[in-house]
């Protein structure tokens, strides 16, 4: 690996620092005057590939940088209505300037050169049209063909292989961050085209001084003020009757957008996340992220399986939700944007799971089975107000946050011949504010960023009967010598009663900085100061009665009123901080670094349990990011940061917890806080060019972490439940990771192919039965997109993914190396027309999984008609899925920390027929 690593830095370098020549000048018609918008590639004499391009500006002004090991190359301009040409130069940096004769350009050739990808400064810019197939319908179905963009499940999009951090429309940033809606419903027919901003910096007044790495969509669509929307009404055959209701009206105006969204389904289809935030902008506008729940405590939960959520989502879900966006200044510079979802969700869930433990010197293998079938309710409300102003000469944002959950899980469980009911209530409510400005002061900028959040948490888990929960207690048994081995008690409940875990945390969380930044010859110097402040008081109680075990006659059970299962605990954090924050922005170069100290306060108080620690210490924790831009095409980079971990409030807790009904959870009193300190670097190396429709990237990135405390699970294989200790000893684990994808579009063939590839390994230190090992694990995968539009009468998209995973623990007596697992998927979408305004759609998921010795193959087929009333843009679909009715996923897992193997089976959607009506709104 090591050689690897090598042979990967000197090829980054050896790119990077290759001899780069410069060619700039002007270019002018016969007459003297400028013409802008010229374009002017370098390329290889004989050769039909471009090394790099440049496009005039206002002033005619061009500048190329490329590289070259021939001694001469040839330089090419174009302009529209002038006469192209082509000069043989030397490979040195040289000004020259042209004088291009008037001649006038056909149309037709234009087109074919600039039609499907364009591309100015950090702007590439896609033809929606180039890339559509007579099957698509929303934005959605068009971005995934697109060479260089990829569509996640979720909605999210990816640009060369990284998360966007802004989605607008028609420049206006509507939905900040949970654009999945609009991704996902709004119709093609209303887009012009997709531009990808590259290097993006929301925020007007960094431009050019605070630069970005990650990359922003602008969807631009075909007229300024639109009304559009996508609408779908199905129902389906099947126990019980299946229904589909998707209404999402949409409009977009030069002053106001808006998108109106509701959605309901019971076959499958997974809604209720478009509303989640999936892209977070620059931390220049403050802190955003989706409100989650504490969730301390859970019922037993039925697998899921690695398919498409479709095959196996028994749900009932009704979203609602409202995007509102009005500019309110005669300038467009202040924007009001108030945003609200509502989410009722029910799912079924149900699995059998077989795990099979390993023998060891002391103990011999067993076998557990295991049935759980879940009911999950979610309730939950969101509402937020946005307020913005960005401006070049001034920017703020404040945005207020409100979510409240009512959320309820169930399960009934048998194992071993046990059967449990469990319920969990979780009510939450949580206050959200961020505040971030910016002031322009003379020739500097001054920075202001306020948070606060509040949120409660409750959570009552019930199990019933108690006596289900008979597993080994966390405390040995009194000893006659202290030499004698370890003996655990069983807990025995009386018969008839319930056991029921309280559970409430309240968080209070804050965050206030100031910065002033000063900026000179593309430098920009940021001094800051920071206060963070955050308090977690954890309450915890267990209610359940305890009888004899008869086993034991001479020890009394547990009382499980006393103290012992009872939290009372405090865990507050203050940090001061002082950091620089270190910029530069040219034509090539890119830097970002911030260098902070933080000065960290930890203390945990909980007087009845014992717990009093406390942690003062200073940390440096920098990160940089370096950029380079080069020969046009090119991207090259390097970024590296260290980050420190105390852990939190689930880490100093000491009275007993009942988690799960696996068993109770505590910690140590005297366990001293964790310390976890990373250090990472990474380099990347990105072409993309729109002149030849060719994208890739490579990444390498390193990793290492060091830590104060070494997890020790104590397994008892006869229940399945794990005793964690952790011991006070130095560790480490090391991981390295590879990866990378190329994409190609090509045109004549209306054919879109990516191929990817990583590699990631992991070296752990452990501990199991009391003996350290160390685990150490290789995961590999292979990716292939392929779109093909070329026949008139069909159209094909096709993913598939190889992965495969080894395992080795290196110490354990009867550990080595475990067999591998390997997984193959892929999915298959044809669509065929027959005749104009019919397709035929067929639709192949293969989901296989091989240990070595059992193979799994699961393979799901749909077939589908659809009619388009093409006067009125309306399609009436007949969907039958799962053609097969497989009803079973099976797959297994190893569990390389409990030496034991997991075989799952877990319940399916089954066989369904749907016909539906699609439509557009206007």
């Amino acid at each position: 690996m090591k050689r690897n690593i090598y042979l990967f830095l000197m090829v980054f370098f050896s790119v990077i620092t290759f001899a780069q020549k410069t060619v700039s000048g002007k270019i002018t018609d016969e007459d003297g005057v400028a013409i802008p918008s010229a374009s002017v590639t370098i390329e290889e004499p004989g050769k039909d590939a471009i090394l790099a391009y440049g496009i005039t500006n206002s002033k005619g002004e061009y500048k190329v940088t490329f590289t070259s090991s021939e001694s001469n190359v040839d330089l090419k301009v174009k302009a529209f209505n002038q006469k192209p040409i082509t000069k043989q130069i030397s490979n040195s940096d040289q000004n020259l300037s042209f004088k291009l004769q008037s001649e006038a350009t056909e149309i037709k050739e234009v087109q074919l050169k600039t039609k499907m990808i364009t591309s100015r400064g950090d702007t590439i810019a896609y033809d929606l049209k180039a890339f559509d197939s007579k099957s698509d319908r929303t934005l959605a179905d068009v971005m995934k063909k697109i060479p260089g963009i990829e569509v996640n499940a979720d909605g999210s999009i990816l640009y060369q292989g990284n998360a966007i951090n802004k989605f607008y429309v028609n420049g206006k940033d509507l939905m900040e961050g949970g654009y999945g809606t609009i991704n996902n419903s709004l119709p093609k027919d209303a887009v012009q085209k997709v531009e990808v901003l590259e290097n993006h910096q929301p925020v007007k007044m960094l431009q050019g001084k605070i630069p970005s790495d990650a990359a922003a969509i602008n969807i631009k669509l075909k007229k300024a003020v639109t009304m559009t929307g996508r609408g779908e009404v199905g129902t389906g055959f099947g126990d019980p009757w299946l229904w589909n209701v998707k209404l999402t009206p949409m409009f977009f105006g030069q002053k106001s957008q808006w998108v109106a969204n509701y959605k309901t389904n019971n076959m499958g289809e997974q809604v209720e996340n478009e509303g989640n935030i999936i892209g977070f902008g620059s931390s220049w506008e403050g802190r955003r992220g989706n409100a989650s729940q504490n969730n301390w405590l859970r019922v037993e939960t039925a697998s899921i399986p690695n398919t498409p959520v479709k095959r196996y989502l028994m749900n009932n879900v009704h979203y609602l939700s409202a995007n509102y966006l009005t500019n309110i200044d005669k300038k467009k510079e202040w924007e009001l944007k108030a945003n609200a979802n509502y989410t009722n969700n029910s799912v079924e869930r149900e699995d059998n799971v077989e795990t099979v433990y390993a023998g060891t010197a002391n103990q011999s293998g067993s076998t557990i089975t295991t049935t759980t079938k879940n009911n999950f309710y979610t309730d939950k409300v969101k509402g937020e107000l946005i307020f913005t102003k960005n401006a070049k000469k001034g920017f703020f944002k404040n945005t207020t946050t409100f979510s409240q959950f009512w959320n309820a899980d169930r399960a009934l469980a048998t194992r071993v011949g046990r059967v449990g009911d469990q319920s969990l209530e979780s009510p939450t409510s949580s206050f959200q504010n961020s505040l971030s400005t910016i002031i322009p002061w003379k020739e500097k900028m001054v920075n202001l960023k306020s948070y606060i959040n509040y949120q409660d948490d409750s959570q009552t888990l019930s199990i019933s009967p108690a006596n289900y929960l008979q597993f080994p207690l966390p405390y040995l048994l009194p000893k006659v010598d202290p030499t004698d081995p370890d003996k655990y008690a069983t807990i025995n409940f009386a018969p008839g009663t319930r056991a029921v875990q309280d559970f409430r945390i309240k968080t209070l969380d804050t965050s206030h900085s100031a910065n002033i930044s000063f900026t000179k010859k593309g430098w920009t110097f940021t001094p800051e100061v920071g206060f963070d402040y955050s308090t977690n008081k954890l309450n915890t109680n267990f209610d359940g009665l305890a009888v004899q075990d008869p086993l034991i006659p001479t020890i009394a059970p547990p009382d499980f009123g006393s103290s012992l299962y009872e939290n009372n605990l405090e865990f507050t954090e203050i940090i001061p901080s002082a950091s620089l924050g270190i910029n530069y922005k040219n034509d090539a170069w890119s830097l970002f670094a911030n260098i902070p100290v933080n000065f960290n306060n930890i203390k945990a108080e909980d007087d009845v349990r014992g717990v009093s620690k406390s942690l003062s210490k200073a940390t440096f924790t920098p990160n940089a990011f370096l950029q380079y831009s080069f020969a046009s095409f090119w991207k090259a980079s390097l970024n590296g940061n260290i980050s420190n971990n105390f852990g939190d409030i689930q880490t100093a807790y000491a009275g007993y917890l009942l988690s799960s009904p696996a068993g109770f959870n505590v910690m140590d009193a005297k366990n001293p806080i964790p310390e976890i300190n990373t250090k990472s670097i990474g380099s990347r190396i990105e072409y993309r060019n729109p002149l030849n429709n060719l994208f890739f990237n490579l990444n390498y990135r390193i990793s290492g972490t060091k830590r104060n405390l070494l997890s020790s699970p104590v397994l008892d294989p006869t229940t399945g439940f794990t005793l964690i200790q952790y011991r006070n000893q130095d560790n480490t684990s090391t991981s390295n990771s590879f990866s990378g994808e190329v994409g190609k579009y090509f045109p004549n063939f209306k054919t879109n192919l990516s191929v990817s590839y990583r590699n990631s390994d992991t070296v752990s230190d452990a501990f199991f039965n009391n003996i350290q090992y160390e685990s150490q694990n290789n995961n590999q995968s292979y990716g292939l997109k392929f779109n093909n539009t070329y026949f008139s009468w069909m159209s094909i998209d096709y993913t598939l993914s190889l992965s495969r995973t080894t395992q080795e623990n290196k110490g354990l007596p009867n550990g080595g190396k475990l067999a591998p697992n390997t997984g193959f998927n892929h999915n298959l979408a044809a669509f065929i027309y027959p005749l104009e305004n019919h397709t035929i759609g067929f639709n192949w998921d293969q989901v296989n999984s091989s240990d070595g010795e059992r193979k799994f193959d699961n393979a799901f087929f749909d077939l589908s008609y659809q009619y388009t009333w093409s006067k009125k843009k309306i399609d009436f679909e007949l969907k039958w899925m799962n053609i097969a009715n497989r009803k079973v996923f099976e797959t297994y897992d190893i569990l390389a920390s409990q030496n034991a193997v997991r075989y799952t089976r877990i319940q399916l959607r089954p066989s369904q027929v749907m016909l539906s009506v699609k439509f557009n709104f206007k």
